[in-house]
């Protein structure tokens, strides 16, 4: 049986956020509480961690269209190649909203998978309170991607619209279209270009949403 061929040049990197207590949550979503319930150090057996009442959207999440669409698909029904696949990292480092001028001077025709990344990547904001004038997605720019075709949206913070949008016009536009928002990403240390994202919600029956470990392969 011949060795297995190798990839070579492979790197991984690690999307997702750090969530632990105090990390910054949407307005009105419950705090992250985790808690050592039994502890080697104190004479049990084993370890074992709690994690008390926590928001389906909190940290690195995915949006299901049921989370704004009262008929939309719920996080358990969302098709897991929508997920998995190309995914093109855009740098717009200096604006206050990605409008669709913003994206037509980038490259997107055949792109399914479209990550931002703003100023929100230029502060830890995982390990701040909650800001409410993040770099967010206008709703034409939402409409210009729906148009594309793109399957997946990823956004560098913890959510894709504008704070205080009560017609939640960006959101809307894009689930009615079945496009499956991944929200809370940490793109820092990440160089805009092409990558291989893997990106895994919890299967929550008929949630809204749900946390997830995301992803992206960088292959030589």
């Amino acid at each position: 049986m011949g060795a297995r061929p190798q990839r070579t040049g492979s790197r991984i990197h690690d999307i997702s956020v750090l969530v632990d207590n105090g990390f910054p949550v949407w307005p009105g979503d419950p705090p992250v509480h985790l808690e050592l319930g039994s502890s080697i150090a104190s004479g049990d057996s084993y370890n074992l961690s709690r994690l008390g009442s926590v928001g389906l959207h909190t940290g690195t999440h995915v949006d299901a269209p049921n989370h704004f669409l009262a008929e939309g698909k719920t996080v358990d029904q969302i098709p897991l190649d929508a997920l998995i696949g190309p995914a093109r990292v855009c740098s717009l480092p200096a604006v206050e909203c990605v409008t669709q001028a913003n994206l037509e001077q980038l490259s997107l025709t055949g792109c399914e998978r479209v990550l931002l990344k703003t100023r929100n990547s230029e502060q830890p904001w995982a390990t701040q309170a909650f800001k409410t004038e993040y770099v967010y997605l206008a709703p034409d720019g939402a409409q210009y991607l729906a148009n594309l075709g793109v399957r997946l949206v990823g956004t560098d913070y913890l959510s894709v619209g504008q704070y205080g949008d009560g017609t939640a016009d960006t959101h809307c536009i894009l689930l009615s279209k079945g496009v499956v928002l991944l929200e809370g990403l940490n793109l820092s240390q990440i160089e805009p270009g092409d990558y291989q994202l893997v990106a895994l919600p919890w299967r929550v029956a008929a949630g809204d949403g749900a946390p997830a470990r995301a992803v992206l392969i960088e292959l030589d």
